[in-house]
């Protein structure tokens, strides 16, 4: 047999697929870790809307950090959860430890929400859980470039893309609050 049909016929039978056809729908594909190194698994969180939003210490909308908390505080009983992802790729505005981030993230805005370990959300070195964000190939629903810190993502109970807003839009916006209201 030639080499590329053994190839082809072990792919069939052992479900391989490339790197470049491979495509994830949901969120739940990823795991990633969280600001104390710990695994965070996104499959623990079928069933609830999630807002992402990367996050930096010294920018003008750090204190989005408070209506986040508050968004969090208020419709986390309702399965909704906010996951912050801190990001220094923005004018080397969080250049802390993941230590230093979440002391000032719940020292100056009590922020109890899930908070993960400090990443890329652009370049080369994006994280996977970015890219599927931003891609439209991987989320299935539209692609989108990051353009600054705390710019919002919200994902489904189904861990699909809904949609992303910009850094001016406030957590408590009333397009954020009535996507959370809204019922399946």
């Amino acid at each position: 047999m030639k080499p590329y049909f053994i190839i082809a016929f072990l792919c069939i039978f052992t479900n391989c697929k490339s790197q470049n056809t491979l495509t994830m729908n949901t969120i739940y594909d990823y795991k990633v870790k969280d600001i104390n190194g710990n695994d965070f698994d996104f499959a623990a969180l079928k069933g609830k809307k999630i807002l992402i939003v990367n996050t930096a210490s010294k920018c003008g909308f750090t204190p989005q950090f408070e209506g986040l908390e508050a968004l969090y505080q208020k419709y986390k009983s309702s399965g909704f959860v906010v996951i912050g992802f801190p990001s220094n790729d923005f004018g080397q505005q969080d250049p802390g430890s993941n230590e230093e981030i979440a002391e000032f993230s719940q020292l100056n805005y009590g922020v109890s929400f899930p908070m993960m370990s400090k990443i890329h959300v652009t370049g080369d070195e994006m994280a996977p859980i970015y890219q599927f964000l931003t891609q439209k190939e991987l989320n299935g629903k539209k692609s989108s470039s990051v353009k600054w810190n705390f710019q919002k993502y919200i994902i489904n109970e189904d861990g699909t893309l809904e949609d992303y807003f910009y850094s001016v839009t406030k957590p408590e916006s009333s397009k954020i609050t009535k996507w959370i209201e809204k019922q399946s």
